[in-house]
């Protein structure tokens, strides 16, 4: 989920102008939903799997939860954008406390009111001391990391807590980035930490290994006691990884992007054009071939052995193969022409970016409301199309409107406080002026009398 401040204002327009990537966010959120909108109408039966071997559209229709990729992709490259720019184009380096002070302004109000109120709601059970503790963890932000509150209360808060870790660890990242790359010529330099963001791919990959090993086996250990082991694990790995894979292919991103747009490297920018669109629908095709197989392994296992013993490889592969395709589609429509982004920069779909982390938030609760409410009292027996589309019309008349509020009356003042702040603390920062002439000269009187005195 990715949670970038931004608007579609003038003002925020000139600061940020890759208005291409508020759709790309709105592409990530729209996934997501349509992903639980269609696992809900599957499982009460308004569409089932096909029992034959054309698994393609069932495939299609469970694909949308790799939206959850795209969105790590996007937090890597914006996120990393001016660590980048200060490694490669020697600018200022970034302000850890402006950088944790923006991402606590824009995640703490809406997540915290979202979960407050969804525990209230929907699972009163966790105000209950006997489950305090896994509230805790919700607190925390290590909802991701046990058994007990992966994927509960409200499904999508896990990937908020990979987020918020990512957010916390980055900066210190950067640190140690700045400290390996040093000075040295820009070609150093970028040789440095292209070496230094793919050894995070590797090890994003390589704690799938290990990781899924132990937590599917709940009595195994390495060296020390599994009570001291699963100190590692549920910082390292918790449930399902922190996916650090992802979030390093968009700091990958993220460092071309600076290399050939804001270096003496500028002339790479026509060519990477021009074969931008060739990057796009190499990007497509991965991310086709790495539906196929999820939904092969999910929905048809058996027909081919060759195909049966790629199953167990999907589970430590897929986020790498799904960040590849996604960061080439991202880096097409960054370095591409302009028909490339136009229909992603169109306002409305960017307007649905502007609300995608309400809407990330809220659209399952929301949803299984509809089908507990209306669904289940008023809608058994029709049409199966016809239940389909009603569920569509509640996300364009219900969720969208209710996430447009959520944004208004409450992440945006979190995002006004928090350039308040910022702006408060920049002044306090600034030096002042040095004195003119005659103050200077004031100023060594007064200092001599003193001293005389």
């Amino acid at each position: 989920m990715k949670t970038f401040t931004f608007s579609l204002d003038k003002k925020n327009t000139q600061n940020n102008n890759i208005k291409v990537l508020d759709g790309v966010r709105a592409i990530a959120c729209l996934s997501v939903v349509a992903f639980h909108l269609n696992l809900i109408n599957h499982d009460i039966h308004v569409w089932e799997p096909y029992p034959t071997t054309d698994f393609v559209s069932s495939a299609i229709a469970l694909g949308g939860g790799s939206g959850v990729t795209l969105f790590f992709v996007l937090s890597g490259f914006l996120l990393f954008l001016p660590y980048a720019r200060a490694l490669l184009s020697e600018k200022e380096w970034p302000s850890a406390r402006r950088f944790y002070l923006r991402r606590i302004m824009r995640i703490w109000p809406g997540y915290y009111i979202s979960l407050l109120f969804i525990a209230w709601i929907m699972h009163p059970s966790y105000f209950h001391p006997t489950h305090w503790g896994e509230l805790a963890l919700f607190l925390t932000f290590f909802m991701d990391s046990t058994k007990s509150t992966f994927q509960q209360l409200n499904g999508p808060f896990w990937t908020l807590a990979v987020e918020w870790q990512y957010y916390m660890l980055l900066p210190l990242l950067a640190l140690a980035l700045r400290r390996i790359i040093g000075k040295g010529s820009l070609r150093q330099r970028w040789w440095k930490l292209l070496t230094c963001l793919t050894a995070l791919i590797v090890w994003g990959v390589s704690t799938r290994f290990w990781g899924l090993y132990f937590y599917t086996h709940g009595d195994a250990t390495f060296l020390v006691p599994r009570a001291v082991l699963n100190v590692p694990l549920f910082l390292l790995y918790g449930a399902s990884g922190k996916f650090l894979e992802d979030f390093a292919i968009g700091m990958l991103i993220s460092a071309c992007y600076i290399l050939v747009r804001e270096t003496h490297l500028r002339s790479l920018n026509e060519p990477i054009r021009r074969y931008s669109p060739w990057m796009c629908i190499a990007g497509l095709g991965v991310l086709v071939l790495m539906t196929l197989w999820n939904g092969y392994q999910r929905f048809q296992p058996g027909i081919a052995a060759f195909f049966d013993a790629l199953i167990p490889a999907y589970n430590y592969f897929a986020e790498i193969g799904l960040s590849i395709g996604f960061g080439l589609c991202v880096a097409a429509l960054l370095f591409g022409p302009q028909q490339l982004r136009r229909p992603l920069e169109w306002t409305p779909v960017r307007w649905i970016g502007l609300v995608s982390y309400g809407m990330y938030m809220w659209h399952l609760p929301l949803l299984v409301g509809f089908t507990i409410q209306i669904q289940h009292r008023f809608m058994n027996g029709w049409n199966t199309y016809l239940t389909y589309a009603l569920y569509w019309l509640f996300v364009a008349c219900v969720i969208f409107p209710f996430c447009y509020l959520f944004y208004r009356l409450i992440e945006q003042p979190g995002i006004s406080l928090g350039n308040k702040l910022l702006a408060r603390s920049k002044r306090g920062e600034q030096k002042p002026p040095p004195p003119q002439p005659a103050e200077r000269r004031e100023m060594e009187l007064v200092g001599a009398r003193t001293t005389v005195s």
